[in-house]
């Protein structure tokens, strides 16, 4: 005799996003900085944007990436917000299955991407400060367009299994997902199928590739720290370090929240559901509002076109 209390939801037409299980009554009030987070972020990215597009003496290998960097800052936090508002603010919980698909595609696609680009910034600080003479050379157009390119196919591609696995498997728990977004995780654990290949393919991802990142960010700036070092001057040492200050506070930015996140997931039993739930809101959302505000202060050019801009209004 089949169990009464399982049922088959073998592609189930919806999944049911709970938000922030026994925080319910405070969704309202999580809306708010989740709404004021976002606005920032489009605003600072797109501000971003528009900057680097008029002002010609910022059409370098830098900018090109911060431009990518941009893009990717603003759809990675949008790829979730509509959903999690409609959640906060009506209690639509459904999400149409292809479209819980589409969102994690997009949430997991787009996060690698930004860790490509950051690999691509670091490497221009280091031929900048290491190879300054060739620097113009080495990142021709040509090659920020190849780099651009290669990150955004390498993200599509490597997360695409992910999504074909979950669209496979059947669903004999439940259709519940105690989530404000379709996160990869909390849907492999509905599945009544062996996950072992999902679980394989995650670790390959999490240290074949972004623990490859983070290993090339460490040899650029180590190869760059070494070049500081032999500058003579203490003054000349600051003016150089300075100008990796940005990359570095965006690098922390993006990689510590997620990685807390995975690691707390994956690990730590006794942490309360809704407190995994925010931190890993966080890291989707706090990332691309910081950014544009980091380069926005630390980028000389950036911040004098800023400047020019609010003084012309003002007058």
């Amino acid at each position: 005799m089949s169990d009464s209390n399982k049922t088959d939801f073998t592609n189930p037409s919806t999944f049911i996003l709970l938000g922030t299980p026994g925080l319910e009554a405070a969704h309202i009030w999580i809306s708010i900085p989740v709404c004021a987070i976002y606005i920032i972020a489009v605003l600072g990215n797109f501000t971003i944007l528009i900057i680097v597009k008029k002002e010609l003496s910022l059409h370098g290998p830098m900018y090109y990436f911060l431009c990518m960097l941009a893009v990717t800052d603003l759809v990675l936090p949008t790829s979730i917000l509509p959903k999690t508002l409609n959640i906060f603010w009506f209690n639509s919980r459904e999400i149409d299955f292809s479209s819980c698909l589409t969102q994690m595609y997009f949430i997991h696609c787009f996060f690698m991407m930004e860790s490509g680009i950051s690999v691509a910034m670091a490497f221009d600080r280091y031929v900048a400060i290491c190879n300054p003479l060739r620097h113009s050379s080495i990142l021709t157009n040509h090659v920020v367009a190849k780099i651009g390119l290669t990150v955004v196919l390498l993200g599509g591609m490597l997360i695409l299994p992910y999504i074909l696995l979950v669209r496979q498997w059947p669903y004999c728990r439940n259709n519940i997902i105690s989530h404000t977004h379709c996160e990869h995780l909390a849907a492999v654990k509905l599945t009544c199928a062996d996950t072992h290949i999902s679980n394989y393919y995650g670790v390959f991802v999490l240290f074949c590739v972004l623990a490859l990142d983070m290993f090339f960010i460490t040899v650029s700036y180590t190869q760059i720290l070494r070049a500081i070092f032999r500058i003579p001057t203490k003054d000349a040492r600051l003016k150089t370090f300075g100008t990796c200050v940005s990359h570095l506070c965006a690098i922390s930015a993006f990689y510590m929240p997620g990685l807390f996140s995975s690691l707390m997931y994956q690990h730590v039993q006794n942490v309360a559901l809704n407190f995994h739930v925010l931190i890993a809101n966080v890291y989707l959302l706090v990332p691309p509002m910081l950014n544009p505000i980091i380069y926005g202060v630390r980028t000389k050019q950036i911040r004098n076109r800023l400047l020019q801009l609010f003084s012309h209004k003002g007058t």
